[in-house]
């Protein structure tokens, strides 16, 4: 049977919220009540069987908040020649930057570019476990599994091209920044903000700038917002916004 006569199942997942949409149909969403005393994830994944359940049969893709996922910006290197290499470099690099708690999360690796950066996402393995356990539990199939970063770049890196942009993701009190110059990714940063980030963007990206000791300003932001965002606020910067729910639950090209 061909996959376009499927019945599919888009789910995103936050510490606050799942959004989801089936079969291209129209978006609903769930709002939870996230545990201040338990793993960030939890609220998400106790609600994911009940929200399957009345589903039925699916092919499941689920796209996880970058809030559950840690990033490592990996150079090109040549002289890694496998992709256990790759894991091993990315291993230690996220060891170094957050310690022992790196031994419990499962490491992949995507290519930015060829011969060009690797993205390392690092997730909980108990999380892994758990929504492939739910997806089961349900009798459906889970065919893809991304962070939101990853989803969102690869839907609009054909508009990105060989160009430069700062790639902006709000999240709850938090954003994720990719950088990507002419092409080639040089830097992934996560920061804390408040509701007043949205007038202090220039301030944020010029930090961030000065922080790469980039040569020349880059003006160009795609910004993933949660919610209403004025792309003309900012006259020194060309803004592009997009809609953060209707990325997360785009369907691929087929």
């Amino acid at each position: 049977m061909s996959l376009l006569w499927r019945k599919q199942l888009r789910i995103s997942l936050a510490a606050d919220r799942l959004v989801l949409r089936a079969n291209r149909a129209r978006t609903s969403t769930l709002a939870l009540q996230p545990d201040p005393n338990a793993p960030e994830w939890r609220a998400a994944v106790d609600a994911l069987p009940g929200v399957l359940a009345s589903f039925g049969s699916h092919d499941v893709s689920l796209v996880l908040a970058d809030q559950f996922v840690r990033y490592a910006l990996l150079a090109w290197n040549a002289a890694l020649k496998t992709e256990e290499q790759w894991l091993a470099l990315a291993r230690h690099r996220l060891a170094t930057v957050y310690g022992a708690a790196a031994a419990e999360w499962d490491v992949k690796l995507t290519e930015t570019a060829p011969a060009g950066p690797r993205l390392a996402c690092a997730v909980d393995r108990t999380l892994l476990a758990e929504l492939a356990a739910a997806v089961s539990a349900a009798h459906a199939r889970l065919v893809s599994l991304q962070p939101f970063l990853v989803a969102a770049f690869n839907r609009i890196r054909s508009t990105i091209g060989e160009g430069s942009c700062w790639l902006v993701v709000e999240e709850p009190a938090r954003l994720t920044l990719a950088f990507i110059q002419r092409g080639v990714w040089l830097a992934v940063r996560s920061r804390r903000v408040d509701a007043g980030w949205r007038a202090a963007l220039p301030e944020l990206i010029g930090r961030e700038s000065a922080f790469l000791a980039l040569s020349e300003a880059c003006t160009r932001v795609v910004v993933c917002a949660q919610g209403e965002f004025d792309a003309d606020m900012h006259e020194a910067f060309r803004l592009q916004a997009v809609d953060y729910r209707e990325l997360a639950l785009a369907w691929e090209q087929s």
